[in-house]
């Protein structure tokens, strides 16, 4: 009796010990599972909209042509910002705050100076113009694109359209010096056997020289759809999409949209939606064991310590963001009247998000 009982507790540790590491496996392969498995993305319903003023007209009674358009100023014009540069009122800034506390008074100054006293307005309306205009009605409001088609395709060679979109604080002319490279990439010492495209840059509604919606809720799902029946007006059934900052949430809900149609999708920024449990055990195993959930050594440098470089930086640099979100009339009321105003808003972003440490030089990295 006494070997027997000795043996029961001997073969239950023995089954221990296979159990406990099979069951372990077991777990950590379903987790492993449920973390390495996104949610499939859901294809987004087309829909339709109308952001003109008053009632959408009967349809086909909507204007579908392409019209060109021609970028110009006057001398007005120019009058009218100078005077409002001349009237600039400086408010010292405090010592030693270089960037830290938004645009450096101080050096506004310079910046007012040069704009008023060397910018050439008049040979930038050129440069602007180097490329085709033209504006098109849709939903009810102007927008404005550039298209730009190649002067030479090499015998059997197809071209590809590309439409590529802008984010904030920025515009179409973000693309400028790209688009000879890929409209005629052989003149600039790329393959011929390259890829050629015709490229298509419009402004996002309310920016630029497109119209701005006249109704509540405009939004990004909106502005794909606009783009795509851009597109499809253009007469391109399939194309190639690239985007930045808004533009990359843009392009990315017309790959949704409508992904028979977008035939390649290159984004320069990536919107990550993922959220609850999963995103909270995946920051936190991130930081000691990143393999499991899929980071690199380089992502988990640029990931952690996760409260310095997720919500310290991001408390300290939103603040535009939380104000254009829910108040955009309010800012919108200062920024369009006052151009040192606008210059010193949008030339500030330009410095601390192209590099953080600007934000402890004098003239924020601008120079």
């Amino acid at each position: 009796q006494a070997i027997l009982c000795l043996s029961r507790p001997f073969d239950y540790s023995q089954k221990n010990a296979v159990l406990i590491p099979v069951a372990a496996l077991g777990v950590g392969g379903m987790l492993l599972y449920w973390l390495r498995s996104g949610r499939k993305i859901k294809t987004i319903d087309m829909g339709d909209g109308w952001w003109g003023t008053g009632e959408r007209p009967p349809k086909g009674k909507e204007d579908t042509s392409i019209r060109p358009f021609k970028i110009e100023t006057s001398d007005k014009e120019i009058e009218d910002l100078h005077q409002r540069l001349d009237r600039f009122r400086f408010t010292p800034h405090v010592e030693g705050a270089a960037f830290h506390y938004g645009f450096n008074s101080s050096y506004l100054r310079k910046v007012v100076d040069y704009w008023r006293n060397q910018f050439d307005w008049r040979k930038q309306v050129e440069v602007l113009n180097k490329y085709p205009h033209f504006h098109t009605t849709i939903e009810g409001i102007d927008i404005h694109f550039i298209h730009v088609k190649p002067s030479y395709v090499p015998h059997g060679q197809a071209v590809r359209p590309l439409l590529m979109v802008h984010g904030w604080p920025g515009s179409f002319y973000e693309f400028y010096k790209i688009i000879p490279l890929l409209t005629e990439p052989a003149k600039h010492g790329l393959n011929e056997g390259d890829v050629v495209f015709e490229v298509i840059c419009p402004s996002i509604p309310g920016y630029g020289f497109s119209e701005a919606s006249h109704k509540k809720e405009f939004d990004s799902i909106a502005t794909a759809r606009i783009f795509h029946k851009l597109m499809n007006r253009l007469g391109f059934k399939e194309y190639y999409l690239q985007g930045g900052d808004w533009g990359s949430r843009i392009t990315t809900n017309m790959a949704q949209m409508l992904p028979q149609s977008v035939k390649g999708l290159h984004l320069n920024l990536v919107f990550i939606a993922t959220q609850g449990l999963g995103k909270m055990i995946r920051t936190m195993l991130g930081a000691y064991v990143p393999w499991l959930v899929g980071f690199s050594r380089e992502d988990a440098r640029r990931f952690y310590p996760f409260m310095q470089k997720n919500v310290y930086d991001v408390l300290r640099e939103s603040g535009y963001l939380h104000i254009q979100a829910t108040k955009p009339d309010t800012a919108g009321c200062g920024l369009n009247d006052s151009p040192v105003g606008l210059a010193a808003y949008i030339m500030e972003k330009f410095s601390t998000w192209t590099d953080k440490s600007f934000l402890h030089k004098d003239d924020g990295g601008l120079e």
